[in-house]
C-alpha cells in the first residue's frame, strides 16, 4: 500500500494554492489527507499530528503557512518524515517574509522548502521522495517527466513555424 502525504495548511485561505498540489498528488494515485493546523493557534494538535504521522501511514508531509510561517518547522521538530514548506503569498511582502520562516531552520530540525506559492513543485517533491521504494510511482514520474519535455518540443516545433 502506497504511503499518504499530508497536505497541512495554517490557514483555510491556503486552500486556493494548494489545490494543485492536492490534485498532482491524486494524479499519482498518492492517498492525501488535507489539514488545517496552526501552528500558533493549535500547537497541541500539530504536535499531534506530526508525532503520530509515521504510524498512521504518512511517507511526507507538506505544510503551506504564510506570514510568520513557522507550521512547516513545527511539524518538522515531532517527525522523522521529510517536511516540505510551501511559503505562501503574502500583501506585506510578497511571500519572502514565509520563505524565510521556512529556510532558516536550525541545524537539526531541516525542512524542504519550494518556491512562494510552489504548491505543484511541493506535491512533485513528495511523490519523488516516495519514489525511492515505490517502482511503480517512480514510473509515473518517468512518464510525467517524458510528457513534460514532449510538451515543450512541441512548443519549440510551433515556435519555430512563427514568423517574427
Amino acid at each position: 500500500m502506497r504511503k499518504k502525504v499530508a497536505v497541512i495548511m495554517g490557514s483555510d485561505s491556503d486552500l486556493e494554492t494548494m489545490k494543485s498540489c492536492i490534485a498532482r498528488l491524486k494524479s499519482f494515485d498518492i492517498p492525501v489527507e488535507v489539514r488545517v493546523i496552526s501552528a500558533h493557534r493549535t500547537p497541541a494538535a500539530a504536535e499531534q499530528f506530526a508525532s503520530a504521522a509515521k504510524e498512521n501511514g504518512f511517507g511526507a508531509i507538506i505544510a503551506a503557512a504564510g506570514k510568520a510561517a513557522h507550521l512547516a518547522g513545527v511539524l518538522a521538530a515531532y517527525t522523522t518524515l521529510p517536511v516540505i514548506g510551501v511559503p505562501i503569498k503574502t500583501s506585506l511582502m510578497g511571500g519572502l517574509d514565509s520563505l524565510l520562516s521556512m529556510v532558516q531552520m536550525p541545524k537539526g530540525i531541516p525542512v524542504a522548502c519550494v518556491a512562494v506559492d510552489g504548491a505543484d513543485n511541493a506535491a512533485i517533491l513528495s511523490a519523488q521522495m516516495l519514489a525511492l521504494s515505490d517502482s511503480d510511482l517512480a514510473d509515473r514520474l518517468t512518464r510525467f517527466k517524458s510528457d513534460m519535455a514532449q510538451e515543450v518540443a512541441q512548443k519549440d516545433q510551433k515556435m519555430q513555424r512563427e514568423e517574427f
